[in-house]
């Protein structure tokens, strides 16, 4: 039998520590006509309590609340949509608007359908992602599970300062079609034109610029063109008037109206954010040029006018780069009837060095992946973007890192379609289809902004060294 809890102190000698100047002791009582003992571990100067006297019972956290945690959230990532004239369907910008809506937020974010961000996380790092960590999607689940409280109003942050009609800041010039274009409520509408003079004296550098439809609703996309002084791009066309290909009388300046080297200053699709270029970059747009909007509206049952605005706001110095757009395109598009994963590439070479900035896919409603790709001599490839594609939120995606890019570095683009009956968003699974300008037609644009020296324009670029 061994000696009995209790019957004299505990030595090192007891517990096996040996040589170690430990000091235990044993308090022990009787429950129940059982002798119970609690270890106690004294170390001179300290005292450490048994385990079960410090054992409490975890407290269960409050959920959480409007005002302190669910706002900052809103702020972030989705009142730049969700407000008064942007094209979200309700603002979300007070606890009286949002309550209401607790319970869809929830399942949208739970989804991942909101806030829209369709890039593969496992391909590059973009500074303008919108997605929400696990973190947030599990406070807005949570705060919709409890009811939705508001909290305290005092603990909210202070309101985000938006500028009145715009995504950036107050435009220094506003350059708006004078004339609004006529939508009618059904059928396909050509692509519309209006040349838009700027009236500047003197050439401007250009570090952000936003496109604002006054019926966005309408728009399946709008590209805003430079057209310097000296340009001989739709020559004979008239200025400050809507007119589509059809109208022009020339044939090369029907041609013309789908074709251009002029540079672009923005190009605007469903979601798509304003351009904000880091200090030292910025777009140039020459003395006397003309802005050229390029309009794609598509009918929804309403008739609707549209008179849509670009406001450009200047940088304060001449930048040391230009940013300058460039494009994959693949025109040869032959899809067949019912493909379900139809693959289409193409590639190129850069002729100069360039910083790599943002990349901006598009297709039609066929479209459902696009990827961008370096392909190096080897055989080896480093995809930089692959996007599920979603023809409703057409984004820009911006490199958190600007990515130097070496003459002679050959970049790809590819592109999945699904011409099945599967698609729901299909008009037409049985048909062979080909480039064209309307959604029931395909394209396949990889759009890319990179940034060169000041002094080198897109035609200087394009010069190998």
């Amino acid at each position: 039998m061994g000696r009995s809890w209790g019957s004299k102190p505990f030595t090192a000698e007891d517990t096996g520590f040996h040589g170690v100047k430990h000091f235990w002791s044993i308090v022990c009582w009787r429950v129940c006509g059982r002798s119970l003992g609690i270890f106690l571990f004294v170390i001179p100067g300290f005292f450490v309590a048994p385990a079960y006297l410090a054992f409490k019972a975890p407290e269960q956290a409050p959920p959480p609340t409007f005002y302190k945690d669910v706002l900052p959230i809103l702020q972030n990532h989705c009142q730049s949509c969700h407000r008064a004239g942007e094209p979200a369907p309700m603002p979300l910008m007070t606890y009286e608007q949002t309550r209401p809506l607790a319970g869809k937020i929830a399942a949208a974010v739970e989804m991942k359908m909101m806030p829209p961000w369709f890039a593969d996380t496992r391909y590059g790092k973009f500074a303008n992602d919108s997605s929400l960590t696990a973190r947030e999607i599990a406070t807005i689940s949570d705060w919709d599970k409890a009811g939705a409280p508001a909290g305290d109003a005092g603990g909210a942050p202070g309101p985000h300062l938006w500028t009145d009609g715009w995504n950036i800041p107050s435009p220094d010039a506003v350059v708006k079609m004078p004339r609004p274009v006529a939508i009618p409520a059904r059928g396909e509408v050509e692509y519309t034109y209006e040349i838009v003079p700027t009236h500047f004296a003197e050439d401007r550098w250009v570090q952000m610029v936003e496109v604002r439809p006054s019926s966005p609703e309408h728009v399946h996309h709008a590209v805003v063109y430079i057209r310097p002084p000296d340009s001989n791009w739709l020559k004979h066309a008239p200025v400050g008037e809507a007119f589509t290909a059809s109208d022009l009388s020339d044939p090369q300046e029907r041609r013309q109206a789908h074709e251009t080297t002029s540079d672009l200053l923005l190009v605007y699709a469903p979601g798509s954010a304003p351009d904000k270029f880091a200090n030292g970059m910025a777009k140039f747009v020459p003395a006397g040029s003309d802005l050229v909007f390029q309009m794609h509206y598509t009918t929804n049952g309403e008739a609707a006018s549209d008179e849509t605005s670009a406001g450009l706001v200047f940088a304060k110095s001449a930048p040391m780069r230009r940013v300058i757009t460039l494009q994959l395109n693949q025109h040869a598009l032959m899809i067949p009837p019912g493909a379900e994963d139809f693959r289409v590439e193409v590639q190129g070479t850069l002729p100069n060095d360039c910083t790599l900035l943002s990349l901006f896919p598009h297709m039609h409603l066929r479209g459902t992946r696009f990827e961008y790709d370096i392909v190096r001599d080897d055989g080896s490839v480093e995809t930089l973007l692959r996007v599920n594609y979603h023809f409703h939120w057409q984004l820009s995606y911006k490199l958190a890192e600007p990515r130097l890019l070496k003459a002679g570095t050959k970049l790809r683009a590819v592109a999945w379609y699904d011409n099945s009956a599967k698609n729901p968003h299909n008009p037409d699974p049985e048909k062979w289809v080909t480039w064209g300008d309307q959604t029931s037609e395909e394209m396949m644009v990889g759009f890319f902004d990179v940034a060169v020296p000041a002094g080198m324009d897109k035609w200087k670029f394009f010069v190998r060294q």
